[in-house]
Parts: C-alpha cells; sequence; structure tokens
C-alpha cells in the first residue's frame, strides 16, 4: 500500500462512485444503508456541501463529507462521515482527506471546522489532535426525529 492518497473533489456521481460507498458505508456504520445515487448527487452538487474521494492506485478508498452553514456569527463547517478503507488505513489517507476539508473551509471563509468522533476510535481521535483539532469542553446533544 502506497503512503499517499490523491484527495480529489467529487464533481459528479458515476457508478464507481456509487459502488464504492456500496462496499464501505458498512465499514462506518453498520445500521446506515449505503446512500443512493440521488443522495450522493445531491451532496455533490449541493452549495453547502462538498464531498471528497481518496484514491490509492485510482481506486476510491475513503470519502469525507464537509458541511457549510452560515449563522449570525459568521460561517461554519462540520466534517461528517469520514471513512477509509480497512485496508488502506495507517497510509495517511484520512489525514489526507481532513487537510482537504480544512484548506477549502479556509478558501470558503469558514471561522471554524468541528467534528465528533466517538472515543472508541483511538487512532481517529489521535489524528484529529495531531492536525491540530483541539478538544472541547462542551455537551453535545441529539434529539432524534
Amino acid at each position: 500500500m502506497p503512503d499517499s492518497a490523491t484527495i480529489e473533489i467529487a464533481t459528479e456521481v458515476d457508478d464507481e462512485v456509487v459502488a464504492a460507498f456500496e462496499h464501505l458505508i458498512p465499514q462506518l456504520s453498520s445500521s446506515s444503508p449505503a446512500p443512493s445515487r440521488e443522495l450522493l448527487t445531491e451532496l455533490v452538487d449541493g452549495d453547502d456541501t462538498v464531498l471528497f474521494l481518496a484514491r490509492v492506485d485510482g481506486a476510491i478508498v475513503g470519502s469525507l463529507t464537509l458541511a457549510f452553514y452560515r449563522i449570525p456569527t459568521g460561517m461554519k463547517a462540520w466534517i461528517e462521515d469520514v471513512f477509509v478503507d480497512d485496508a488502506a488505513r495507517g497510509h495517511g489517507v484520512g489525514r489526507g482527506l481532513n487537510e482537504a476539508a480544512l484548506d477549502e473551509a479556509r478558501r470558503r471563509g469558514a471561522k471554524n471546522v468541528s467534528l465528533t468522533s466517538r472515543s472508541t476510535r483511538e487512532a481517529a481521535n489521535r489524528l484529529y489532535q495531531r492536525i491540530g483539532f483541539k478538544p472541547r469542553d462542551t455537551n453535545v446533544y441529539r434529539f432524534d426525529l
């Protein structure tokens, strides 16, 4: 496995992208189905979302979604659904995805970028802190609809 990945912003959804998500989503979540072509197209075409793809030797091995939102105090961004194929972990793919997302957030003028990560994802949490993310002293709440 090479130590570097090519990171790109998805500009279209083709059979390769759909198949990659069908393969990768189960590695992220056992309770969430793979997104449909239509949903992926909405993400790619949306003004407030950026879908990043990581490739190694031409194959899609990871993804990250960056979402932007405006509030009265400025624009913020949020990283969601970061995943890297089990076989590609430990080779800089996650770092590359996150750094590309941070660059895009800077380019668009976001004042900060947030994310959450389960405490059991120890390698991911170490990576986020090495990149420069700081843990926040806050409560995170969710209301399921």
